[in-house]
């Protein structure tokens, strides 16, 4: 028997992949994290399922119930926000299910900083502006960032940054960064990318502490930094260049 691990995606119940999806109709027992995914995914579900929220479980109480279950021979969904490969806590659950002999597979999901960028139709890397995406985080109760990876030195890069679970700490990102990208650097705060109550909220190292104060958010939010946010006059890409010669073209 195996545990799918499935990224959910962002929020919007179509934003699931179709292999994700499958997954779910197809295992009799689905643990999702409640807080997070979208009651809507949950009827792909088939008929009988046992289902789980597992927003109010520890981690013992996770790995039992996927133990449980693959004893009774049913394989399991394991619902997770977004993309499994960043903050998930997916690999503290591989690693006790390789310790109980528990088969597992992971599927990817669409990730917020990649819903936050269609939110805002904004491509995050253009020509000669920036061609680098950093996805970070700032110290939290749930764990605590490495010595050596501090915005500063995002920052010292002149990077797209996309920087999550930090609005609670809005004030300390904006003097952070601000002596690298300058209080006209642009930035965008979108809440809750791609659910019904999406909101999004521009401005600039120099305004944007205010213009949330004035429109509050506490959680669920990512925070985007950088010059690609209002560059419009930036070089075309050689891509689709005429003068461009590559393989596939095809042309003489």
């Amino acid at each position: 028997m195996t545990v799918h691990f499935i990224g959910a995606g962002p929020g919007a119940p179509d934003l699931i992949t179709v292999r994700g999806r499958d997954l779910i109709a197809r295992c009799p027992v689905c643990l999702y994290a409640g807080s997070l995914i979208p009651k809507a995914l949950l009827e792909h579900c088939p008929p009988g399922a046992r289902i789980v929220d597992t927003a109010p479980l520890s981690l013992d109480e996770i790995v039992a119930e996927c133990v449980q279950a693959t004893e009774a021979g049913h394989d399991v969904a394991r619902l997770h926000s977004g993309d499994l490969s960043v903050w998930s806590a997916m690999g503290e659950q591989l690693r006790r299910l390789e310790a109980e002999g528990i088969a597992c597979t992971v599927t990817p999901g669409v990730p917020s900083f990649a819903a936050a960028a269609a939110a805002l139709g904004q491509e995050l890397t253009l020509p000669e502006v920036a061609q680098t995406v950093v996805l970070t985080r700032t110290s939290g109760r749930a764990s605590s960032m490495p010595s050596g990876e501090k915005l500063e030195a995002y920052a010292a890069t002149g990077a797209t940054l996309a920087i999550h679970l930090s609005i609670h700490v809005l004030d300390k990102v904006v003097a952070e960064l601000t002596p690298f990208y300058g209080t006209q650097c642009p930035v965008a705060i979108v809440y809750r990318a791609s659910w019904p109550d999406e909101r999004i909220i521009r401005g600039t190292l120099g305004t944007i502490a205010a213009e949330v104060a004035r429109q509050p958010i506490e959680r669920t939010a990512l925070i985007l930094v950088g010059k690609v946010l209002s560059a419009r006059d930036f070089r075309n890409s050689a891509l689709y260049d005429a003068g461009y010669q590559r393989r596939f073209r095809g042309r003489p």
